[in-house]
């Protein structure tokens, strides 16, 4: 049987032909978000890798058996990653793992789960989240038992879990033992613990310490790992650190439409991260701009930062006005429009003259 003829990935033009056409100036930077950052060219190596010929689908691959290799080699040798599309696809799947049908989760007001994921981990997860106002966006064992109680009270739900971030909504950071406190407060109660880990390297890189120091060493059950704010093109996973709570991983990844068919293409990206140290590279660039970044406003009459700028956020309030002008020039979102918060982010190909560009601008607008 005679079969069509495919060029192989190796005979490849540098730039092979192809009728789409780029429609952006890739120059253009702004500090809207990190995931309106491209994709690493590490990462894009590692997906022309992955491609020609055939692989197993749904994760029987060589590419998601080495990863899990990885996982463990950064989250102990128990730990096992279910990779997903996207970070509200890894919350909803992780909090499904650890709650029952009557389940609870508390959060932070400001929590992602709760504030940006368009009622998911509700709607979709089939759990009420119990949510705590906090002044930066951390849990507390103080502030987790303003809704730990009421185990068996038929008419409240269930509160069977906590969900922290690292970093946080606010850009904060929980310290090794912040979260190891919450963690054995937690599991004194009979509750599990999950980690909202959309920016988990950024974390690592501020505290200056591995991964597992703060998830899995530290009492952490299951972890939505991020890596699209990180430098890959689309993909997270759900980490399961301690196996022998979580039921039914596959079946529940699954129904909730995190399944990819080439997942190939997702899990060799993470290996493109976690194989070295591009992952913790591309968060100390981050981190570091986000400096560069609130050093170059702190100095400007009528800019105030509102929370530590621990990770590659800066949180910021000026007048209305100015912050109008000034998106007409770079892009960013307004935090609490209404008070003139705005939300600076960082990302992991943001260039010095990017900072300082944006910050000149500012000097400017302000002045006017």
């Amino acid at each position: 049987m005679n079969r069509p003829a495919v060029p192989h990935t190796q005979d490849a033009p540098d730039h092979p032909a192809t009728d789409a056409r780029r429609r952006h100036d890739p120059e253009t930077r702004g500090f809207a978000s990190d995931n309106y950052a491209g994709a690493h060219p590490e990462v894009l190596a590692a997906l022309a890798l992955a491609n020609g010929g055939h692989q197993a689908a749904y994760g029987a691959d060589d590419y998601t058996a080495n990863l899990q290799r990885l996982i463990r080699s950064h989250f102990g040798q128990r730990a096992e990653a279910f990779p997903v599309f996207n970070g509200t696809g890894a919350n909803v799947v992780s909090l499904q793992a650890v709650t029952d049908r009557r389940g609870a989760v508390i959060c932070a007001d400001s929590a992602h789960i709760h504030v940006d994921e368009c009622g998911a981990p509700e709607r979709v997860g089939g759990l009420k989240l119990l949510t705590v106002p906090t002044e930066d966006g951390k849990l507390t064992p103080e502030l987790i038992d303003r809704e730990a109680f009421g185990w068996d009270d038929e008419h409240r739900a269930m509160p069977q879990v906590v969900s922290l971030a690292q970093g946080t909504e606010l850009g904060t950071l929980y310290t090794v033992d912040e979260i190891r406190a919450i963690c054995d407060h937690a599991h004194e109660r009979g509750m599990k613990v999950h980690m909202d880990g959309s920016r988990i390297a950024n974390a690592a890189a501020a505290l200056d310490v591995p991964m597992r120091a703060f998830t899995n060493a530290a009492g952490v059950d299951i972890l939505s790992l991020g890596g699209t704010k990180n430098g890959m093109v689309f993909g997270e996973a759900v980490v399961v650190l301690e196996p022998d709570g979580v039921r039914g991983m596959p079946h529940l990844r699954k129904l909730s439409m995190q399944l990819a068919s080439k997942m190939r293409f997702v899990s060799v990206q993470w290996e493109a991260l976690l194989a070295g140290d591009l992952w913790l590279r591309n968060a100390r660039r981050a981190n570091s701009m986000a400096r560069r970044l609130a050093d170059g406003v702190r100095g400007v009459d009528g800019v105030e930062i509102l929370y530590p700028v621990q990770a590659n956020a800066v949180f910021a309030r000026l007048p209305h006005e100015v912050s109008e002008r000034l998106q007409k020039r770079y892009r960013f979102y307004f935090w609490d429009e209404a008070a003139g918060d705005v939300r600076w982010m960082c990302s992991f190909d943001t260039q010095e003259e990017d900072v300082d560009g944006f910050v000149a601008a500012l000097r400017e607008e302000m002045a006017r």
